[in-house]
């Protein structure tokens, strides 16, 4: 497929209006000037009604195979359902030589995802990941602590996201099997793989637990999970979620032989889109003072200015990929890394 002319817009579909397609994917898409919105697929009526309430100029589907046949009207699709239909939906877009973005986590299976970044290679056409949280504020600032040297050689990387959720995995998430991409390894695991590896690079070994607390029979998820990895750089990250947290711990606490830095709280801006607020706003992504992180050793503690959150920039990104031949924003073989790791872990736990 040739390049998009930047002279145009992408002629876009988002596949499933729930959180994903209506926080993560829509408000992005609208608020560039390098998309057009052209389609929202989802059967559900109630999420078709706000679709169209919310962007009336989009044409709302109710399935995929009538979005499909209209795969000469688009250049991209972005996949925003449960992981267990990225596959199908992703080859399929894939096949009729359309850009695509898959939400994470990328595929339940790296066997999958070595087939589909194939698909995408013998089409010419551009396959990109959501990792959305490489855009983090807290993970953006931590990077340019540790690119500044202002740890020295970091020795370990503590990373959690850790809720308040005693009942349990919500809707799809607490039936999905483990071959389905279900439980929070898979969830937000993805997320915290995928950023320690950013930070540290490849691993050299894996280790993993998983537990489920609810529904005991109903399904193998897991809602508890624990990654430990030592990377070849030498650097142990250790990597925990989970939905038992009644009181949190820190979001990341990171230790260099500098000195140390330590984050409480989560990212602003997946609660500001919930809550309505668009991309374009004034003040978005940008962290209040009192969240900020500190850095310091004994008697010597300093706040670290967050740096502004930027979700947007996966847009931006990928726009330059498709129209110009840009790098990808999130190349798939890194999150095929994310999903072998996370196959390790279950392979770990099903033979103890």
């Amino acid at each position: 497929m040739a390049l998009v002319t930047d002279a145009q817009l992408l002629r876009t579909a988002v596949i499933g209006f729930g959180l994903s397609g209506r926080v993560f994917h829509t408000p992005f898409l609208e608020a560039s000037g390098d998309y057009s919105l052209d389609f929202i697929v989802t059967g559900n009526p109630e999420r078709a009604a706000l679709a169209r309430a919310t962007y009336p100029d989009a044409e709302v589907l109710a399935g995929t195979p009538e979005l499909f046949d209209r795969a000469a009207d688009l250049d991209l699709v972005v996949i925003g359902t449960p992981p267990a239909s990225h596959f199908a939906l992703a080859g399929t877009a894939l096949e009729l030589g359309l850009n695509v973005v898959v939400d994470k986590p990328f595929v339940p299976t790296s066997a999958e995802g070595e087939a589909l970044i194939e698909k995408a290679r013998q089409a010419g056409v551009v396959l990109s990941v959501f990792q959305n949280r490489r855009w983090d504020s807290d993970f953006l600032t931590l990077k340019k602590l540790i690119d500044d040297g202002g740890l020295g050689q970091v020795h370990l990387f503590e990373s959690r996201f850790e809720r308040w959720k005693p009942a349990g995995l919500r809707a799809w998430k607490a039936t999905a099997g483990l071959a389905e991409g279900g439980g929070i390894l898979s969830d937000l695991g993805s997320h915290l793989i995928d950023q320690a590896l950013q930070l540290f690079g490849p691993v050299a070994t894996v280790y993993g637990e998983t537990t489920r607390h609810t529904g005991a029979g109903v399904s193998e998820a897991d809602e508890d999970a624990f990654v430990s990895l030592l990377h070849e750089s030498g650097v142990r990250s250790r990597l925990s979620m989970n939905l038992i947290s009644g009181l949190p711990a820190p979001r990341f606490h990171v230790l260099g032989a500098k000195a140390a830095f330590t984050k409480w709280g989560m990212d602003g801006q997946e609660a500001a889109l919930d809550g309505g607020l668009l991309p374009s706003a004034a003040g978005y992504g940008e962290e209040p003072e009192e969240t900020w992180g500190t850095i310091g050793v004994p008697g010597d503690v300093r706040a670290v200015k967050a740096e502004r959150g930027a979700y947007p920039e996966f847009y931006r990104q990928l726009a330059a990929s498709i129209t110009a031949g840009a790098p990808v924003p999130v190349d798939p073989a890194e999150s095929l890394a994310v999903v072998r790791i996370i196959e390790e872990v279950h392979r770990q736990n099903q033979t103890r």
